[in-house]
C-alpha cells in the first residue's frame, strides 16, 4: 500500500483553478521529486495535501485514510509533516525554541528528547547555536533549522517545499548530504525541488508537473535521460 495517493485532485484558491487532474503516489521508503517551472501549481499541490487549502474535487489518501477533509492539524498528526518554501521560522525565538515547536504534536510530545538528540546529531551547528535567536542565524542555518523542526513532528512523510532556494552551492551539497542520511533511515521523502539535475540523481520516482498537471513520471534517471525535460528543465 502507498504511503500517499492522490487521484485527480482540482484546487487552487477562489474561483482560480491551479490544480487539474493531480494523480500521482508515493511508496513508503521512497524520495519522491516534484519538479517543475514556477507557478505551475507545486506549492499549492503540498498546501493542499497538509490541509492548508481544501481541494475542488479529488481525493488524498495518506496510509489509507481519507485526508482531502481533514483540518491541517490533524494532517501532522498522521505523519505528513511540511518544511515550507522560505523556511518560516519565528526568528525571536532561539534555536532550540524554534525545534520545539515541531514536537507539539501528540505523537512526537513523548519523544521530544530523543529526536532533539537525533537532529542535534543530524546537524552539529545547530547544537552549538541552542540559544541563539533564529533569525540571526545564515541562511543555511535557517534551513537546518526549518529540517529539523519538522523532523522533530516524527514524520511518515517529510515534504520539503525547494529546500535549496536562495542557498550557496556548498551549501546545497551539505543539506542533500542530510537528505540523503534522513532516507537511509527509511523515512519517505517528497521533494519539490528547482535543482532538477542533484533531485533527480537522488529520486527513486520522479513526476513532472506542468499547468498544474503531472505531464512525466518515472525514475529520477530516466527523466534525466527524458529530451523533453533535458531541454526544458536541464538547458540540455
Amino acid at each position: 500500500m502507498s504511503n500517499l495517493a492522490i487521484h485527480d485532485l482540482w484546487g487552487g484558491y477562489g474561483d482560480v483553478t491551479v490544480l487539474k487532474g493531480v494523480t500521482l503516489e508515493v511508496q513508503p521508503g521512497q524520495v519522491v521529486a516534484l519538479v517543475g517551472a514556477n507557478g505551475v501549481g507545486k506549492s499549492t499541490l503540498l498546501r493542499t495535501i497538509s490541509g492548508l487549502l481544501r481541494p475542488f474535487r479529488g481525493e488524498i489518501v495518506f496510509q489509507g485514510e481519507r485526508i482531502d477533509h481533514v483540518p491541517a492539524h490533524a494532517v501532522v498528526e498522521r505523519g505528513f509533516v511540511q518544511v515550507p518554501e522560505g523556511k518560516q521560522l519565528f526568528p525571536q525565538m532561539t534555536v532550540e525554541e524554534n525545534l520545539l515547536v515541531g514536537s507539539m504534536c501528540g505523537r512526537a510530545r513523548t519523544v521530544r528528547s530523543e529526536t532533539l538528540a537525533e537532529v542535534y546529531a543530524l546537524f552539529p551547528e545547530l547544537a552549538e547555536r541552542k540559544p541563539q535567536k533564529a533569525g540571526s542565524l545564515s541562511g543555511g542555518q535557517q534551513q537546518m533549522v526549518a529540517v529539523g523542526r519538522a523532523l522533530m513532528a516524527k514524520p511518515t512523510i517529510l515534504a520539503m517545499d525547494e529546500p535549496s532556494l536562495g542557498l550557496a552551492p556548498v551549501v546545497v551539497d551539505r543539506l542533500f548530504a542530510v537528505l540523503q542520511q534522513i532516507r537511509s533511515g527509511g523515512l519517505t521523502l517528497l521533494i519539490i525541488e528547482q535543482n532538477v539535475q542533484q533531485v533527480l540523481e537522488m529520486a527513486d520516482w520522479s513526476y513532472v508537473m506542468e499547468n498544474g498537471q503531472i505531464v512525466l513520471a518515472g525514475t529520477g534517471k530516466d527523466l534525466l535521460k527524458n529530451e523533453h525535460l533535458q531541454t526544458h528543465y536541464l538547458g540540455v
